[in-house]
């Protein structure tokens, strides 16, 4: 019966490993889009994390909207309608290029964001609820290594496009006269045309086949999991505290993440390292963080528990943070990279925790989790600020308490069902 099952949505599984991939592609791009728009529109670190503030608020803007886009759409449709509205967004830096202004940049993003809002809002309780729960950890995680995988090719891709001479373009710049300097920055916004006309039509073409592709629908978890008297004495998404609690985890999860891929270039580039060494240090991250998925599709559940696997990986992270604040340059930067590591687990675990028992409310309590994604917006924005004020280095200490709550959420907050356990403790 099992086997038949994993038969049965092995097609599914696919084509959501593929959309994924697109997640990870359009979001990790974000890792060298900061040091190229730092160079391209010469903003200090703080402007330059407006790239991410742009780009993960508008899942906070959007999250709710989403909820109510899929209860009309469902899944399925709504996937679809998450891939056009990314293209739009692909297609607004065209002209942000051509003028080469760095609020149309941003607008960009959030419209990007905007779709993946949408996209995600699906897909992840899609492949949460699509199996067992107790292996949703597993299945997250096949996801996560398509999500990664395109994570650490993109930058690399995008780097080769407008960042391969970044060491040489910018000594050029030394010297040149206002209108000479303004000419070879134009030059240098022309150069992400040709690869976000090309997203744009991968995009519209996903859209299209999306929409047509053989998707199960799949709507609440099997009501033999559902506290079901419990259950019907809750009236608001708002008392759900393990909902709550999952969300402020991730809320400072995604910000880490965010921080230890998209940071790590120009933290590289401070640390003396050039453009050229520096542009590969996103995907290290990303390569730490597949190691990490590869890791929980086998141990989990049959050697580990998702929540073991929470708690690892917020002590692992709580570790790594330390070395990042406190080590010389190369450990430093090493130890931001196999945060990674650290990284991998901990979103495939608080996803089947925190919406387990939401029964009617899953569709909103997945759009509270997306909400959640606006850490990956304020955290990279007080990394900047502190970077700015103190030092790139110091300003990493943001990473510590971060971990700690997640860790409080892997020992305690995962299994509260009611608020009245929380004053307990």
């Amino acid at each position: 019966m099992n086997s038949q099952k994993s038969k049965g949505n092995f097609l599914p599984m696919l084509i959501i490993g593929a959309l994924f991939f697109i997640f990870g592609f359009v979001t990790w791009l974000n890792g060298i889009l900061i040091p190229y728009f730092k160079i391209l529109c010469e903003l200090t670190d703080f402007e330059a994390t407006l790239v991410a503030f742009a780009f993960y608020i508008s899942y906070t803007v959007m999250a709710l909207p989403s909820s109510w886009v899929l209860k009309r759409t469902g899944f399925h449709k709504g996937m679809t309608v998450g891939l056009l509205v990314m293209a739009i967004g692909t297609l607004v830096f065209v002209p942000a290029a051509l003028s080469r202004a760095y609020w149309m940049f941003l607008s960009g993003l959030f419209i990007m964001g905007a779709g993946l809002a949408v996209l995600q809002t699906a897909a992840n309780p899609y492949i949460t609820i699509i199996g067992p729960r107790e292996s949703a950890a597993k299945r997250i995680s096949i996801m996560g290594v398509c999500n990664k995988l395109a994570g650490a090719i993109a930058p690399l891709i995008l780097a080769y496009y407008i960042l391969n001479d970044g060491d040489a373009f910018v000594k050029s710049l030394e010297g040149l006269s206002s209108a000479a300097r303004a000419a070879a920055l134009n030059s240098l916004a022309h150069r992400v045309i040709g690869p976000y006309i090309v997203m744009t039509l991968i995009l519209v073409f996903l859209g299209i086949a999306v929409r047509y592709a053989p998707l199960p629908d799949v709507e609440t978890e099997d009501d033999a999991d559902i506290a079901s008297d419990d259950l019907t004495e809750k009236t608001s998404i708002l008392q759900f505290p393990q909902l709550i609690l999952g969300a402020v985890a991730l809320f400072f999860y995604v910000g880490v993440e965010v921080i230890a891929g998209d940071t790590i270039i120009r933290y590289g580039m401070s640390q003396d390292f050039k453009i050229e060494t520096a542009k590969l240090f996103t995907s290290y991250t990303l390569i730490a963080m597949i190691i990490g998925y590869l890791a929980g599709i086998v141990l989990i559940p049959r050697v580990i528990s998702q929540r073991v696997a929470l708690i690892g990986s917020a002590l692992l992270g709580i570790l790594l943070s330390v070395i990042v604040v406190l080590g010389a340059p190369t450990y430093s930067i090493l130890a931001l990279a196999l945060l990674g590591l650290a990284n991998a687990l901990v979103w495939p675990a608080i996803w089947p925790l925190a919406i387990h028992d939401l029964g009617k409310f899953i569709k909103t309590g997945s759009a509270v989790l997306i909400m959640a994604i606006a850490g990956g917006a304020i955290l990279p924005l007080c990394w900047g600020h502190l970077s700015d004020s103190y030092s790139p280095q110091m300003a990493y200490i943001i990473l510590i308490p971060s971990y700690l709550i997640i860790l409080y959420y892997a020992v305690i907050g995962y299994k509260l069902r009611n608020w009245n356990q929380v004053k307990l403790r």
